[in-house]
């Protein structure tokens, strides 16, 4: 689907924006550690600074209402070359944490000569947290009623939000953010800034890129965001790989007959689970399109259930962190807000139902997987769908071959957007680059400008 025609009024809006002066403020910021200002930061952490940058609430009125974005630094421990911002995805996560992560992984590098920057996104964590109430609707309903229900509640408790503050949610939006992180540059004192985002993230830098291009020093997106964003395609694209990933799973099935017993050949396994799903229902069908790692405990569970036993429910993890109110490192209205403040997609029950169901008829096991549609019921804002340009700064993006988050597809339909050399994955793990040895490479691209068009090994197919 072609946004061009859409995202006109705001390209036009955002050249009448006034230019963000390159003057160096960093010693204006009033870095402590986060330790001492973050409750419920780990109290050993003596290498993590916080510090809270002003930006405008609407750029189109600089002089205006301000907000805070909370930022986090690791220093450089060697020679400084510069900074690195990180984001972890989302939209909704919070990024303070990253440089720490990023730290104690593969590619911890990356702070050998930068500075290591995370932050916080306007609506998520330290950053005007939204204190907003709103419900999380769980997918999966098969009752049209009870959905629409459902539906309904949620699209009030969003409304409730909206009107809470209309002007601090209109104005949650990917180009905004990336406006956002070029304040944080400035603040800095940076004259340019490497970027590395993940999943969401790779939209946030790919945003920037367009925008600010003279500003990038080099930028690596790892689990790509597609160029053109819809809600819409985003289930149809995930909900596919989901149903791809089920059929790898027979395969692997297969291969192990000896021990599951489900059949010889993918088809044949295939057949066995979609009739063990149609008798005990979604119990059966959430073990089926799962990740890899998941694989041997899922088949005997599942070989458990063929022979008499029952579906193990699954268990759900929390967290969150504190400071000036404990606010949560995932803020779901802030992602629906994000999300449907720039999909061009349907506001109406009776249309995202329909395409729920079309789905389902599409593929039976993932179909009915997608929820991020229906967050955009009765969404009252209209949309306004983000662009990408292509750039000359240095770009490295990173596709996983089998991952379902972030389907391959999308990595390839960035890359002829906005250029960059691909590397590709042998994983289904959404943004794992960074736990992988060849995060050399991502070192490499961010010491020298190096980038790689390589295939790089993931984690072995697990055994039984």
């Amino acid at each position: 689907m072609s946004i061009t025609r859409l995202a006109v009024p705001l390209l036009a809006a955002a050249a009448l924006l006034p230019a963000v002066p390159a003057v160096a403020v960093a010693d204006g910021l009033s870095w402590q550690l986060c330790a001492t200002v973050a409750q419920g930061w780990d109290p050993g952490d003596h290498r993590t600074e916080c510090t809270l940058v002003p930006v405008p609430l609407d750029y189109a009125d600089p002089d205006g209402r301000k907000i805070d974005i909370a930022v986090s630094r690791i220093r450089a421990t060697g020679t400084r070359a510069g900074a690195i911002l990180l984001n972890p995805g989302g939209p909704g996560q919070s990024g303070l944490t990253m440089p720490g992560s990023i730290a104690d992984t593969h590619a911890g590098g990356l702070g050998v000569h930068h500075d290591l920057v995370g932050f916080d996104p306007r609506g998520v964590g330290y950053s005007a947290d939204l204190p907003c109430p709103a419900e999380f609707p769980e997918p999966g309903s098969t009752d049209e009623e009870k959905a629409r229900e459902a539906a309904e509640r949620f699209a009030e408790a969003n409304r409730k939000c909206v009107d809470a503050d209309p002007a601090f949610v209109r104005n949650l939006t990917t180009p905004t953010i990336a406006r956002d992180l070029d304040r944080i540059r400035v603040a800095l004192g940076e004259d340019k800034i490497g970027y590395y985002g993940v999943s969401w993230g790779t939209a946030l830098g790919a945003q920037y890129r367009s925008l600010f291009d003279d500003q990038v020093d080099k930028m690596l997106l790892d689990s790509v965001m597609p160029p053109a964003f819809s809600v819409t395609a985003m289930d149809d694209g995930q909900a596919t790989a989901g149903e791809n990933t089920f059929h790898e799973f027979a395969a692997w099935i297969a291969r192990y007959d000896a021990i599951y017993r489900f059949g010889t050949t993918e088809p044949a396994v295939a057949n066995a689970l979609l009739g063990l799903r149609d008798e005990y229902g979604e119990s059966v069908n959430g073990m089926l399109a799962n990740p890899r790692r998941e694989w041997a405990g899922l088949a005997k569970q599942l070989a458990a259930i063929r022979d008499g036993g029952t579906p193990v429910a699954g268990k759900t993890t929390t967290g969150g962190l504190g400071w000036n109110g404990e606010p949560h490192a995932f803020n779901h209205f802030q992602q629906t807000a994000l999300l449907c403040n720039e999909s061009p997609s349907p506001r109406d029950f009776e249309t995202v139902w329909q395409h729920r169901l079309d789905r389902m008829q599409r593929l039976p096991v993932a179909g009915g997987y997608g929820f991020y549609e229906q967050l955009c019921i009765g969404w009252p804002l209209d949309a306004r769908p983000w662009s990408f340009e292509n750039g000359t700064s240095p770009l490295q993006l990173a596709g996983h071959l089998y991952e379902p988050v972030t389907p391959i597809g999308w990595a390839l339909a960035v890359q002829r957007r906005i250029g960059g050399a691909l590397m590709t994955v042998e994983d289904d793990v959404h943004g794992s680059l960074a736990s992988l040895p060849c995060a050399d490479a991502v070192v490499t691209f961010f010491d020298t400008g190096r980038t790689t068009s390589a295939s790089c090994p993931g984690a072995p197919v697990p055994g039984p």
